[in-house]
């Protein structure tokens, strides 16, 4: 059984050891960008944790439907934000099979419901894209051209995806 909860500060190790984990060295982002994300959304990082420690994360902030975030950037919340953008879920090689990356999305979207947005997104990166449709989330064409060059900062076959709540 894990506990979700909100993200801290010494959590930051435990995120850093999984994320290598899961990601290719391409893929991996600097510890400082880590700390700033959790620094500039820390309502909005949560972590699962088991009884051998830290077994997943989740990095996430408010946004507008359509931005993207590129790989390394900075988290900048929008005042009049209508989107949860989920830029980093990982869980462990430990933990894999036990649903807790279907409930940490489904803790983050029930505070996005909570907050009343109207919808989240993402970018789904290595061959996520089922994980993500299972999850209720579907591609979203960005016309935008700058939305489109931040995307491209992602290595490998990737699209950004929405799940509206109705």
């Amino acid at each position: 059984m894990q506990e979700i909860r909100l993200m801290h500060q010494d959590d930051i190790p435990s995120v850093l050891l999984i994320q290598e984990e899961c990601y290719p060295p391409a893929m991996v982002e600097a510890e400082a960008v880590i700390r700033s994300r959790l620094a500039a959304s820390p309502d909005t990082s949560w972590v699962a944790q088991d009884a051998d420690g830290i077994c997943a994360y989740l990095f996430a902030y408010r946004s507008l439907l359509g931005k993207v975030t590129p790989l390394g950037g900075q988290f900048h919340a929008a005042d009049n934000a209508d989107s949860l953008y989920l830029h980093d879920l990982a869980v462990a090689k430990r933990a894999n099979g036990r649903g807790i990356g279907p409930a940490l999305v489904v803790f983050a979207l029930e505070s996005a419901r909570r907050e009343g947005l109207a919808c989240s997104s993402l970018v789904s990166v290595q061959d996520t894209r089922g994980f993500w449709q299972r999850q209720g989330y579907a591609e979203y064409e960005n016309a935008d051209a700058e939305q489109r060059a931040r995307l491209a900062s992602y290595p490998g076959p990737c699209c950004y995806m929405v799940k509206c709540f109705a």
